[in-house]
């Protein structure tokens, strides 16, 4: 029995003492107890963080950490190194050790309690937020929004002087009301802890709470993080890590930063300590999408618009949290594009990679006991470990789903079903709509609104190509909907505009079509003409959104000239105008001075700079011809062709990505387009046969367009660049009477028939486009 007894002793002296033990780090939790094997990771690669952080305690760097690697299912790693504390005695740095976060408030405390008032509709990311504190909007910061803050674009102080607090809060506020704007507002990334300082007021305005009463209600409390918080309870304070001195004092559970201790603690950009392990738990429900073991704090959709990329001249922010910034020294170099954490001044540092599904933690108090220490460039190297000490990457499915999809996209209709369609309760709706018109599962948003409930779905009018997306004709008639029985009124035949009769007994006009982010493609045009037709009869109009597949950043071809407007250029805008069909209504509605009563349904989890493959969403072909993806990436280009004697590609099977004709000799254009070294496109000379539309059965020389890289490749220089080559080396076969009727500009009209400088003509068309960029600012809705 003693021998029993001692080899049990042995055994249990050995797991305390192990360096990858989660039972080490997590004593009481409900974490599973794993290995590194199990959850994926090599061990032996894991092992090197300890060189690294040992390397620094002995370079003076920091007196100790805390250092804890896992993935959503656990711990892999957890290990303390050095001392807590070296001054005035030595306290030796534990697992259990209590850290002043400093600025991992901001994410943790400050933009996830406000992320939650957004949540719940009490707070708004695009809301000025004088909107919620009256007298924040004094002195030039009216227009300052909630989102700006939460990325660091208000314009506002890095720190206003530390004077400003030391004659007591209410002075302090005061203080800080009247600080006016030091950069334009959102011109320049500026972070700024007054920025968040404000935020959290925001969430003591709205909820009743202070920032320190909410999260621990909403974010502390539910996940089971009883560690966590402003002004550390004595138990706790006795087991922090000890940072400089104050007052001929060491501080030690005591707030770092001068300004948050002025404010008793409790403060929007700094004050919040905690532990390895709860910030473990916290960083486990983020990869889980907001949920962990029953216990919600956020939902997936919102997660996802707090952790999408915003660049932000050239610093790439999420709400709250650095994804890659000057401030990003402590991200591991392996991360990926996904990836969003945050620093903290005293020496502490997070990082969660949802298609990695990992978290890296690094706690330390580099302040102590001088304020010289250094850890960002550790936890930067800590996080490239811990990325490569990864073998195996198969991840639950919620989280695959989102990494290969880029994040989850819900369009307005999604959005609009998950509010029970509490917007339309009592309404008498017009619904415009086609084929597209369908939710993330694939069902009718027609169905959608004919059986929700108190919404009566009154009639349904259909754009171009019919409800069914398939005709391809001049005029299309009226119909009946098969399945509801309703009317099918057409906007694409003797009329264009919802007549007054056909609006009869109707209050609510909702529009939902997936747009392709060309100017001459008349679904916008259909939804202008709509929109004139409900401000002349007082009707109500909602947009469903939706997103551009094009991407919302780039903007190609020059504006439409003055008074060309038309069915197929129905306002000021460049060819490929980057804005979604809700922004657009919002323009014609601001610029077409209609008195319009207008409802944007926002679509969530999308970025500007994504494309529709970006998205996970269905592509469903939005009208015959448009196939594809890679169809609609050249379209903005290419269909500026169609109205000349080419084939576009009309009756093939690959429409908008071959142009030609039977007089174009094919290996010498494609010789010649391809010594323009375009960017990221390249040229095949071919043959084919059209089965419909131009030069119907008859064989065609020509080039297949292929998109070499994406990212570098624009539309309009293809476009201009194959109707100068097709004037150059054609132009006795080459009809050019009705080219504008697509282009609509004068002058690069001319440029082509003229045989002009292109790059001059590029140029303008720039300038245009930089233009048209400023203007159509206030009416965007996503980052």
């Amino acid at each position: 029995m003693n021998s029993y007894k001692l080899l049990l002793a042995i055994f249990l002296l050995a797991c305390l003492q192990s360096a990858t033990s989660a039972e080490q780090l997590l004593p009481s939790s409900r974490l599973e107890k794993t290995t590194p094997e199990r959850l994926g990771f090599d061990p032996g690669h894991l092992s090197r963080i300890e060189t690294q952080v040992r390397s620094e305690i002995l370079k003076g760097k920091i007196p100790g950490a805390v250092v804890v690697v896992g993935r959503q299912k656990g711990i892999a790693y957890a290990k303390a190194f050095g001392n807590r504390q070296v001054e005035p005695s030595k306290e030796k740095m534990m697992l259990d050790t209590v850290f002043d976060l400093a600025s991992l408030t901001k994410p943790i405390a400050t933009a996830t309690s406000i992320m939650i008032l957004v949540e719940r509709g009490q707070v708004s990311l695009r809301e000025p937020v004088s909107t919620y504190l009256p007298e924040f909007g004094q002195n030039g910061k009216k227009l300052i929004t909630v989102e700006q803050l939460l990325t660091h674009q208000g314009g506002l102080i890095p720190d206003n002087k530390l004077a400003d607090y030391q004659d007591g809060i209410d002075q302090a506020w005061t203080n800080i009301w009247e600080l006016e704007p030091t950069d334009a507002l959102g011109k320049r990334f500026v972070y700024t802890d007054v920025g968040f300082l404000v935020l959290a007021k925001i969430v003591e305005k709205v909820s009743g709470q202070t920032i320190a009463e909410f999260a621990l209600e909403n974010i502390y409390q539910p996940l089971g993080m009883t560690e966590t918080g402003y002004v550390p309870a004595d138990e706790l304070r006795q087991r922090a890590a000890t940072t400089e001195q104050r007052e001929g004092r060491w501080m030690k559970g005591e707030v770092h930063d001068p300004r948050a201790y002025l404010l008793e603690g409790v403060a929007g950009h700094a004050g919040l300590f905690s532990t390895a392990h709860d910030l473990s738990i916290y960083a486990r429900a983020l990869l889980a999408g907001g949920t962990l073991d029953g216990r919600r704090i956020l939902g997936r959709i919102t997660l996802n618009e707090m952790t999408s990329p915003r660049n932000i001249a050239g610093q790439r922010r999420g709400l709250g949290w650095d994804m890659r910034s000057k401030y990003s020294s402590n991200r591991g170099e392996l991360l990926t594009k996904h990836a969003f954490g945050h620093g903290g001044f005293t020496g502490t540092a997070i990082w969660i990679d949802p298609e990695l599904d990992l978290f890296y933690i690094v706690l330390s108090n580099r302040v102590h006991p001088d304020g010289k220490g250094s850890v960002n460039p550790l936890a930067g190297r800590i996080g490239t470990i811990a990325a490569a000490s990864i073998v195996e990457t198969k991840k639950p499915a919620a989280t695959r789903s989102k990494a290969s999809s880029g994040r989850v996209v819900f369009n307005g209709i999604d959005v609009l079903e998950r509010e029970k369609f509490k917007s339309l309760a009592g309404a008498r709706v017009g619904l415009i709509t086609n084929h597209t018109g369908l939710n993330r599962e694939g069902k009718r948003t027609v169905d959608l609104i004919h059986t929700a409930e108190r919404t009566e779905l009154v009639a349904i009018f259909s754009p171009e190509h019919g409800l069914q997306g398939k005709l391809d004709q001049a005029n299309i008639d009226h119909t009946t909907d098969e399945a509801t029985g309703l009317p099918v009124y057409s906007l694409y035949g003797e009329s264009r505009k919802p007549s007054e009769g056909q609006l009869q007994g109707i209050d609510t006009l909702v529009f939902d079509i997936q747009d392709i982010g060309a100017r001459f493609y008349t679904y916008i045009s259909t939804m202008g003409l709509a929109m004139e037709a409900a401000a002349e009869q007082g009707i109500r109009f909602v947009v469903l959104d939706r997103p551009n597949p094009l991407n919302g950043l780039i903007i190609e071809g020059p504006l439409l000239d003055e008074g060309k407007e038309s069915f197929i250029a129905y306002h000021s805008m460049p060819v490929r105008h980057g804005m979604t069909i809700g922004e657009l209504a919002k323009m014609f509605r601001k610029e077409r001075n209609l008195n319009l009563a207008l409802r944007v349904v926002e679509i969530t989890g999308w970025s500007r700079g994504d494309y529709w493959d970006q998205t996970g969403l269905t592509w469903v072909n939005p009208s015959p011809n448009m196939r594809s993806l890679n169809q609609a990436v050249l379209y903005p280009g290419v269909c500026l062709l169609e109205p000349t004697n080419v084939s576009v590609g009309r009756g093939t099977d690959t429409p908008f990505e071959v142009v030609g004709a039977p007089w174009i000799k094919e290996r010498e254009l494609a010789k010649h387009l391809n010594s323009m070294e375009l960017a990221g496109v390249r040229f095949v000379p071919i043959r084919f046969t059209p089965t419909a539309s131009k030069h119907k059965g008859e064989e065609c020389g020509g080039v297949n367009i292929i998109v070499t890289n994406r990212q570098g490749f624009r539309a309009f220089p293809v476009g201009l660049h194959l109707a100068a080559a097709l004037q150059q080396f054609y132009p006795d076969d080459w009809d050019t009477t009705r080219m504008n009727h697509l282009l609509r500009s004068d002058d690069v009209l001319a440029t082509i028939l003229q045989s002009k400088s292109l790059a001059e003509c590029k140029a303008k068309c720039q300038q245009q486009s930089n233009l048209f960029k400023k203007r159509r600012q206030p009416y965007l809705l996503y980052r």
